[in-house]
């Protein structure tokens, strides 16, 4: 059974975001992680950089595949996770704990509200494992 966590907001490409005071923890989802197997390697975004909701903002590489990583707001990239850059299988062991990859100051809160919640995010996954 895949987790998902109800105070986190979810996308439908399986970027997860929790609210840390002004800024939005980024990550990808358990959902996720076990689709794309052993995640060999990251790319991140810079501290600094700027993020565009639904762009790509960084990779994960697998043993079976590449995936974009896409920006579920927009923002400011005000901290990265640099401990996935050795040791990327930390997002499989805990995708939403030590497998963080971005802390972002979201431009506009509301793009949050957006996101889809435990219950909505449930639902789109147990949709696509029926596909």
């Amino acid at each position: 059974m895949v987790q998902v966590h109800d105070e986190l907001k979810y996308t439908s490409d399986h970027e997860w975001t929790l609210e840390e005071e002004e800024f939005l923890v980024i990550g990808i989802t358990d959902y996720a992680q076990d689709a794309l197997g052993e995640i060999v390697y990251v790319e991140l975004p810079s501290e600094g950089d700027e993020i565009t909701k639904g762009d790509p903002f960084g990779a994960v590489e697998s043993t079976k595949a590449v995936s974009d990583l896409y920006a579920p707001v927009s923002g400011d990239v005000v901290e990265v996770n640099e401990a996935l850059l050795d040791s990327p299988e930390t997002i499989n062991e805990d995708p939403y704990g030590e497998g963080w990859m971005i802390k972002v100051r979201p431009y506009d809160p509301q793009e949050v509200e957006d996101l889809m919640d435990y219950e909505e995010y449930t639902e789109f996954v147990e949709k696509e494992t029926e596909e």
